[in-house]
């Protein structure tokens, strides 16, 4: 029952990191390597506003996911439309702001874990105590993970079926020449995306960052989990980002209680070999399988 109830909320974690990386590809198919670092830069701003500016926790919040969708917006607007439709570009890129991002933090203080000296940086839950559930202790923080996620989920679906800007987002994401001829533009729809998923990777961090601290190298952590998450799932599908966040989710768990946590990027890497071997697509993923190409 323990690996079930943790399993399921690691799994959801997994799901909330990865769902603003699924987006800005799915719509614009642009891989934003700027992901994670917005995750700790959102994560720095809340902790600012918190203790340096005495802000009430929910303005903070509220305050740092609007400078990470502004910032999101400006990425865009004057770097990667520029680079559009150049995938190796546009991830040398983002990753360039990645890269200015987090090793700016670093030089304001926040710790590392190789031998970089500074305050550690953590975010209170949003409620202290937990509850026992069928003979488990979980904490509310992760009840509120799992509530969370499956409304931010369920909200992205409703809005992307039931919304103009929603639609807008599905038509490119399906066909981006036939959108533009019905007058969808494309290049606002891929700055509303980018938008989002800052926002969305700002949300996941608001979620999870109260349940550690709060270094840069969970930038790069951060960044590749989405990544191995979208892999594995296929690219740009939500089926396969859920269907791989529960696959990763449970199989870390399972490794790490049956062998200890060395053993979690061991089972990262080896399933994301593992379905690029035999499923080059992803396991919902619709680009052309490898016998297809050769």
């Amino acid at each position: 029952m323990q690996i079930l109830i943790y399993g399921t909320v690691n799994s959801m974690i997994y799901a909330l990191i990865a769902v603003g990386f699924t987006l800005v590809y799915g719509v614009s198919r642009i891989p934003n390597f700027a992901h994670g670092a917005i995750y700790v830069l959102v994560g720095f701003l809340c902790w600012s506003f918190i203790n340096e500016w005495h802000m009430n926790y929910a303005l903070a919040i509220l305050l740092a996911l609007g400078m990470a969708a502004i910032l999101g917006m400006l990425i865009y607007r004057f770097i990667l439309i520029r680079l559009r439709g150049m995938p190796t570009s546009e991830i040398i890129a983002s990753f360039a702001v990645s890269l200015i991002l987090l090793e700016g933090l670093r030089l304001q203080g926040i710790a590392g874990f190789k031998g970089f000296i500074g305050p550690f940086y953590t975010l209170p839950p949003f409620f202290d105590g937990k509850v026992n559930f069928l003979g488990v202790f979980i904490d509310y923080q992760r009840l509120i993970i799992l509530v969370a996620g499956a409304l931010i989920i369920g909200l992205i679906y409703l809005l992307t079926r039931y919304t103009k800007s929603g639609l807008s987002l599905r038509a490119i994401a399906q066909d981006e020449q036939a959108a533009m001829m019905l007058g969808v533009n494309s290049d606002r729809a891929a700055m509303i995306s980018l938008s989002v998923g800052s926002a969305l990777a700002g949300l996941a961090a608001v979620l999870i960052l109260p349940l550690g601290n709060l270094a840069v190298e969970q930038g790069y952590k951060v960044l590749v989990h989405a990544l191995a998450v979208c892999i594995i799932g296929g690219l740009g599908s939500w089926a396969g980002t859920l269907w791989a966040s529960f696959l990763i989710g449970f199989s870390v768990i399972l490794s790490t209680s049956l062998f200890g946590a060395v053993w979690e990027s061991v089972v990262l890497v080896g399933t994301i070999i593992l379905i690029l071997l035999f499923k080059p697509s992803g396991l919902f993923g619709k680009q052309k399988e490898l016998e297809e190409r050769v």
